[in-house]
Parts: structure tokens; sequence; C-alpha cells
């Protein structure tokens, strides 16, 4: 993998665990040599993670959009793209990133990894997904996710496609050797 999107929040939360997960998700894809795609940002977990990145002397692409840069946009990235619209900036995300993890966020990280995973599940692409569960933040997503997939309404293929570990070098290593299912169309005609 060339390259990460890291979706996760413009705040910290309140466990400081949240923080450090984001310097070490940095350290460990710069010690790969994996640049960071990630929203543009130089506050919250965003802020940290693209930080550490950089000073490791890793790549780091930000993808932001026109208002959102001139309230939080980062100014020390490797590059910096300025987009219109959040759609466009997820196109970005997509066009740019190998893979996709997601770290404690609110509604805009589960939105953006969601959509990464639904485009999997329709084969508009193919890209290993992951939630880095600090400190248990995930677990009552991943009890809904298994929830819905024991009422029918996501394939267990699907639900298992969703990777997830507590540490970053562990989430890394099963996106790089992960290989999306083939398990045709969704609907049936």
């Amino acid at each position: 993998m060339k390259r990460i999107c890291v979706n996760c929040g413009s705040s910290e939360g309140k466990n400081p665990a949240y923080r450090q997960a984001a310097h070490s998700l940095g350290n460990e894809l710069a010690k790969r040599n994996i640049g960071l795609v990630y929203g543009g940002a130089r506050v919250g977990l965003m802020g940290a993670v693209a930080d550490a990145v950089l000073a490791a002397g890793g790549e780091v692409i930000g993808i932001i959009t026109r208002d959102l840069d001139d309230i939080v946009g980062h100014e020390n990235l490797t590059s910096l793209e300025i987009v219109d619209t959040m759609h466009d900036r997820k196109r970005r995300f997509a066009d740019l990133s190998d893979g996709y993890i997601a770290m404690p966020g609110g509604f805009g990280t589960l939105e953006e990894i969601f959509e990464a995973i639904t485009w999997n599940q329709l084969h508009i692409q193919e890209r290993p997904t992951g939630l880095l569960n600090t400190a248990g933040y995930f677990d009552a997503l991943f009890a809904f996710l298994d929830h819905a997939a024991q009422e029918g309404m996501i394939r267990e293929e699907h639900r298992q496609s969703v990777l997830v570990a507590s540490q970053p070098d562990q989430l890394i290593n099963q996106m790089a050797t992960y290989r999306y299912p083939n398990v045709g169309k969704w609907v049936k005609q």
C-alpha cells in the first residue's frame, strides 16, 4: 500500500488514549513509508495523526473544503488540496488511497468510512477498510453490525470485510494481506 486514508475526529475526544493512538498510527504509517491521506485539518485527532506522520518524515496529503480550510486547515502538509464540496473530498480520498482506516470520530468519520465500505460492497472499489478500535471505541458499532448481519441486512462476507484491531501495526498488517470477497451482486435479479 502506498497511501492510506485515515478518517477520524476533528475533536480529540475525552479519552487521552485516542490522541496517543493517532500518534502511534502516524508513526507506524511513516515507518512503513505509507503516505497519509486525510481531511486536511490541524485540529483534533486529524491534526494529531498528520503531525505524527510529518514529524517522522512521512508524506501527508490533506483534502479539505474551502470553508473548512479557512477555519481549521493545516498549513504544513506535504500537499493540501482545496475542493468545493464534501463529495469532491471523498472522491479525492478514493483517488489517492489504497485503503481506509477509521479512528474515533463522530458523524463525519462514520459517514466517510461507511461510504468506503459501501463502495467495496458495490464493487465500485475493492480496498481494505479497517477500524482502529482504541479503548473499545467501536465495540457498540461492531455489535450493531453483527446484529444487522444476523437479521440478513448485511451479508456475513461483507460484515467480515470490516477489519478491526486495537493496535495500528496489527490493523495495517491485516490490510496489507486482505483480499475482498467475490460474493457477486447483493441484489438478486
